[in-house]
This record gives structure tokens, sequence and C-alpha cells, in this order.
């Protein structure tokens, strides 16, 4: 089968960044369902992982985390899904990714495919809908119903993939209010489009700003980029005994910031699941499945922004070197071989 890998981590304007090869289609095994890999999107784990994960003298290891495709064969202990099944699903970070003509995943981390969209608009999809679902709900504990929750979520980097899920699971399916950040005119007009009430300029203070909409207090916060940057101003502008939920990898995070107003720190990160293993783990199996019914239903959007041609290494580099940029807006999503 065609793969799109790396074999040693290297800037993504050198040469063999990302090479394209071909390797061994494999079979399998108990849980684990092959997919024949339809559309992939980028997402900013992918250069991470190829930027800080050299794989072992010789091997080439695939990346990629997001996928839509049809179910091509089954283990023996799959009970969810049968091959011709339409799927999408983010993967697991411990195994080879979704660069792949086809592809090994456990049935449980794999949702139906929402029927009223192209692969290519469902691949945008899983890794930014798990982690703003798990965020929303699991870490910062938002009540899902319209009632009316008089508290504001503050969402920074509203424009990015997870943003741009965010907004619109917490204006569809809370009564929080959604103000949301981004600092270019077209970002700004992307959040409000995908339904934030208002949005800010990150790149300003924030305290002021937030003060002149005359919002319910901010009770909840999901840093979603340059958390370093950013935090100690979130703390002094949130409520006292609010939640701060953060997904990025700041160079630096000093709680204590935190400590005088009691606000609880919550980590989200979408592959804790499948790492390791959690009895819960076909919980994202379910919420794929539900965010295919909102899709179907017309909650949801897809949040393609700009397809980069087939799936290959050249067109694998120029979107990791736009995610890498910080200029990506919603997704970057490659389809076919």
């Amino acid at each position: 089968m065609k793969a799109v890998g790396y074999q040693k981590s290297l800037p993504i304007d050198a040469a063999d960044a990302l090479i394209d090869f071909e390797t061994a289609k494999m079979e399998p095994k108990g849980r684990d369902i092959r997919v024949a890999v339809k559309a992939i999107s980028a997402n900013p784990v992918d250069y991470k992982v190829r930027k800080r994960a050299a794989p072992p003298e010789g091997q080439t290891k695939i990346l990629g985390y997001d996928a839509a495709g049809v179910v091509d064969a089954v283990g023996p202990d799959v009970t969810l899904f049968k091959p011709g099944d339409e799927v999408f699903y983010a993967g697991s970070i411990l195994r080879q990714g979704t660069n792949s003509e086809f592809h090994l995943v456990d049935e449980r981390i794999v949702g139906r495919k929402p029927k009223t969209l192209s692969y290519a608009q469902a691949a945008a999809l899983p890794l930014t809908s798990i982690t703003a679902w798990e965020l929303l709900f699991d870490r910062l504990g938002a009540v899902p119903g319209k009632s009316v929750d008089p508290r504001t979520l503050l969402i920074i980097g509203g424009a990015g993939g997870v943003g741009s899920i965010l907004i619109q699971l917490a204006r569809r399916l809370t009564g929080l209010t959604v103000v949301a950040t981004a600092s270019r005119p077209e970002s700004h007009k992307w959040c409000l489009d995908l339904g934030a009430h208002a949005v800010v300029d990150h790149s300003k203070p924030m305290k002021e700003q937030i003060e002149r909409l005359k919002a319910p207090p901010v009770v909840l916060v999901a840093s979603l980029t340059n958390t370093d940057q950013h935090y100690k101003a979130l703390a002094e502008l949130m409520a006292p005994q609010g939640k701060y939920g953060l997904i990025d990898d700041p160079p630096e995070f000093n709680v204590a910031a935190f400590k005088g107003k009691s606000i609880s720190i919550h980590w989200e990160s979408m592959f804790t699941r499948s790492s390791f293993q959690t009895p819960d783990m076909i919980g994202q199996n379910h919420l794929l499945n539900d965010v295919a019914d909102l899709v179907d239903k017309g909650v949801l959007r897809t949040t393609l922004d700009q397809s980069f041609g087939t799936i290959n290494a050249a067109n694998l580099k120029r979107a990791h070197a736009l995610l890498e940029s910080g200029q990506s807006r919603g997704k970057i999503v490659l389809e076919g071989w």
C-alpha cells in the first residue's frame, strides 16, 4: 500500500521531511478494523510528533490522526462495524497513522461517517470534535441542554481546528455565552459565522474588551493556543471558582496564578483513552456517532477550510508548513491517492 512517512526529524523545508513509500498491508486482529482511507486532515499534533519523535534507525513512521474511509476488513472480536461501513475517526498516537492507503484502528474509537458529508468534509472533524467535546463536557463540566446558563465560556484561539468545533458545540448545545478570541479580521468573521456571541482580540489586553461586552462572568476558559502568553491575564479576568482547560504544550505555566481564586486546572488530550485503554474507551465511538447525528441534523457543520489535493508527501509538507506558521484557519484536508 502507499503511505507517507518520515525517517528523521527534519525541518519541513528539508527534502526528506516527509517521504512517499510503500509498505505491507496489515491484517486486523482482536477489535481492530482495517479502513481503506479516502481522506485525511492535518493537525498540529502531526508536525509536533514529526519534530520531536524520530523513529528507530531504519524505520519509517507514518503520521496522521484523522481519517474518513470505508471498512475493508475486521478482526475476530469486532462487533460495531462490518466491511463496507463508512467511518471517521482520529486514531491512536501509539500506532502508525492514517497517512496510508489502509489503516488499522480499534473499533472503540471509530464512529460512523456523517451521511450528509463527503469523505473530505468528514475527515476534517474527528480529532477536533473529540477534543472539543471532551474539553467542554468532560473537563470543564458544561451542561448540555439549552437552558439558560449565566456564565461565559471564553475560547482562546477560536478560529483554529478545535476552536471551530468548540464554538459550535457550546453555542448549539448549551446555554453558555460564547466569547472567542481572534487577532485577524478573517478569523474574527470565521468565529462569528460559527456562532460566537462576540469576539475579542487576544493580541490586545483582553480584560478591558471583555468588560465592555457586559457579558456574564467568565467562569470557563478553553485555552487552545499560546497558553504561556495568556494564562496570567486570564487568571486575572476569570471569575472565582472557575475552570480553566488547556490542550497545548506551554513551555511555562505556573498554576499558582489561579490559587487565590480557587480556579481548577483541566488538561485535555483526546489520545488518553486509546493510549491507556481506559474502561470508557468506547465513549469516543459514542461521541463520534453523536457528532455525526448532529451534522446530519444540520446542528453542526464541517470545519474544512482548504483542500490540498491528493494524499502525498509534497501536499502534506505544504499542510505541515501552513500549520507551523500559525496562520491556518479551520482544517486542511487531503483526499484520494
